[in-house]
């Protein structure tokens, strides 16, 4: 894929065409639907092999009711002849929607704040052929009018580190580096999953 002419903007239900493609493309049965999925990990595992279509159909009905679960923004290449081509997907929604990531042990004990006023970057996803573009950077930074334009008061990430150079796919909560260059603060500074936050002026 050559240079990229990148658009961000918040999901909506016309993206749908071009959601399920990058997900695809990117071989992810998810569809962003693992916070909001109640059931242990193999049951997950099993859903995301056996079963997809239900995440997919989960995800669409979010968007088309205005479900916070579905709240993120998309990354589209204008460049490309297709409208919805979209290149990038990271979720960005209220922490009070995700619970399930407040009650994972490493972040339970932790002071966070209200939860009411905080959006949590829940994960990425770029295309294969997009990687290495800036299409992170660009989602990420436009989290930023995202959350000015829906009154939150801070913005979430929580990024894995390691020692050793992740995968891509084990980077789906975000590069760490990332969050630090566009000023977001560690204020947890708890490895593997520190938490950076900043405050929406």
């Amino acid at each position: 894929m050559s240079e990229l002419t990148l658009h961000v903007e918040p999901f909506r239900p016309e993206h749908l065409e071009g959601f399920a493609r990058l997900f695809e493309g990117a071989s992810s049965s998810c569809f962003c639907r693992y916070w909001e999925f109640q059931g242990n990990k193999n049951e997950w595992l099993d859903r995301c092999a056996h079963r997809p279509l239900e995440n997919f159909e989960e995800q669409a009905s979010a968007v088309r009711s205005g479900e916070a679960s579905a709240l993120g923004l998309v990354a589209l290449d204008a460049s490309r002849a297709l409208p919805d081509a979209i290149v990038g997907w990271m979720k960005l929604t209220w922490r009070s929607a995700v619970p399930k990531l407040r009650n994972l042990p490493v972040y339970r004990q932790l002071d966070l704040g209200p939860d009411a006023t905080t959006l949590s970057v829940g994960c990425f996803l770029v295309h294969p052929a997009a990687r290495g573009k800036g299409v992170a950077r660009a989602l990420l930074a436009g989290a930023e009018a995202f959350a000015r334009e829906h009154g939150a008061q801070a913005i979430e990430g929580y990024p894995r580190r390691a020692s050793e150079r992740l995968y891509d796919e084990e980077v789906w909560q975000g590069p760490e580096h990332l969050f630090r260059e566009l000023g977001y603060d560690a204020v947890h500074d708890v490895a593997p999953y520190p938490v950076y936050r900043k405050v929406i002026r």
